[in-house]
């Protein structure tokens, strides 16, 4: 189920939606210049972090190979940090929204998190 298009394009707007509310909590963090850099650096973090430490044939190869549960606990922060971000910000239909939605895809991509938990490469990706 995880090679779903479907799956697969709602993973990326999780991505893209996980970025945008890191930008909005660095604009609410503080009222004076910092908050501009925090809306610029906490994403570009956050996309470095997602992109460098990968599980093996994620579905390319990883810069940074990880172990499946750190690369599982490494997503479920970000997402969580971004839920929280959107709270922070005012957003909280937003963030029970986006949280809910993370679990749903998680559970419809039980075969790839199953994998990630044994620490095996999931070869969903080579189909």
């Amino acid at each position: 189920m995880n090679t779903s298009p479907l799956n697969l394009g709602l993973r990326f707007l999780l991505e893209i939606v996980m970025l945008i509310s890191l930008v909005c909590w660095g604009l609410h963090i503080s009222n004076i210049w910092v908050k501009y850099v925090l809306a610029i650096l906490m994403p570009v973090i956050a996309a470095t972090l997602w992109g460098v430490f990968r599980i093996p044939n994620d579905p390319k190869p990883a810069p940074v190979e990880t172990p499946g549960i750190v690369r599982l606990l490494l997503e479920w922060l970000l997402f969580g940090l971004a839920a929280y971000g959107l709270y922070y910000s005012g957003y909280k239909n937003l963030s029970i929204i986006m949280t809910a939605v993370v679990i749903i895809h998680y559970l419809v991509s039980y075969d790839r998190t199953w994998a990630m938990l044994r620490n095996q490469p999931y070869n969903g990706f080579t189909k």
